[in-house]
């Protein structure tokens, strides 16, 4: 590449003369040829395709949209379009069924486009139709043994059934095809824990190591350790998330729940609620917990302003309600 570039450089020294040359312009990135030029269709389906992987569906939609309305013959306009629908957190039950229309006519135009089958099977699998669903997800397979978003589509299916080992196979299947798929190092290692299985740990870990900035991926294996009895683990992952995010707040209680519960440290456990609630003040369990602590040193009032405080923040907190019950009727 580095022999190309230099011989087409002296190309074109040559050509515009060695005094009077210009300097390669830099390649746009496509945020700024998105700016430059709006109303291109290729460049707003870039884009858009771009703000997908970042997850903004809300902007992918809009670049989805208006690539569609300028050409709706166009397979990956449309694609583009139903698959921002579908993806939006607070999508309908009449997104899911346009975007499903979509999907349709990508796969009739072309019926090999294992992105849109699996895209399509999976409106059926959110209808509930998992007849249809894996239907399309093994013509996906059929195109393609290897493709790897069909068997994280089957997994999710299987999951949805109570059927864990094939879930399990599933995403196993998806990571053996790709071995540095995140998605499914965490859904494995959830199933793993819920099984009360240690296994779970090493799965984080995994995850962890491909996106070692991920806070998900770093509680999840905090938690893991924690729920294992590895404390010291579990304490060291909550230090190295809170250098990471030092506003993220779960860490803090569940380094102060540790203290409290397992190491019967009070004053230490204390600190690290106080300090989650300085941070995030609605944080109930910090409010709840604390107020336990002074209920089993046996400063009821003081427990109960605790208790109140959980209850201002969530009046649905039950636990901290009974609570200022069971301490009125013994005062």
């Amino acid at each position: 590449m580095r022999i190309l570039f230099f011989i087409g450089f002296l190309v074109v020294l040559s050509s515009c003369g060695g005094n009077g040359a210009k300097k390669p312009q830099k390649e746009l990135s496509i945020d700024q040829l998105f700016k430059k030029y709006p109303d291109s269709v290729p460049i707003l389906i870039k884009h858009g395709n771009l703000m997908l992987e970042r997850y903004d569906y809300d902007k992918a939609l809009q670049d989805g949209a208006k690539a569609y309305r300028m050409q709706q013959w166009n397979t990956e306009a449309r694609f583009l379009y139903a698959n921002a629908l579908n993806n939006r957190a607070d999508r309908t039950p009449s997104d899911v069924m346009a975007a499903q229309s979509h999907f349709k006519f990508v796969v009739k135009k072309d019926p090999k486009n294992t992105a849109a089958l699996v895209a399509l099977a999976t409106t059926y699998a959110q209808q509930g139709d998992n007849e249809k669903a894996f239907y399309y997800t093994n013509e996906a397979l059929r195109v393609n043994k290897k493709y790897r978003d069909a068997y994280i589509l089957k997994g999710s299916i299987y999951l949805s059934l109570g059927n864990r080992e094939l879930a399990k196979s599933s995403y196993q299947t998806a990571i053996d095809q790709d071995p540095d798929f995140f998605a499914a190092y965490i859904k494995l290692g959830l199933i793993y824990e819920e099984e009360r299985n240690p296994l779970c740990i090493q799965y984080f870990i995994t995850a962890t190591q491909i996106r070692p900035n991920n806070i998900e991926a770093y509680y999840n294996l905090a938690y893991a350790y924690q729920d294992f009895d590895k404390l010291p683990e579990a304490q060291q992952t909550y230090r190295e998330m809170l250098k990471k995010d030092p506003n993220f707040t779960p860490p803090l209680f569940q380094m102060g729940w540790i203290k409290q519960f397992k190491q019967n440290d009070m004053d230490s456990a204390v600190y690290f609620y106080n300090e989650t609630l300085q941070k995030e003040p609605r944080y109930v369990e910090a409010w709840h917990n604390l107020g336990l602590i002074y209920e089993t040193k046996g400063e009821k009032y003081q427990a109960i302003q605790y208790y109140r405080k959980a209850l201002k923040y969530n009046p649905d907190f039950t636990i901290s309600g009974d609570a200022i019950k069971r301490l009125s009727k013994t005062k």
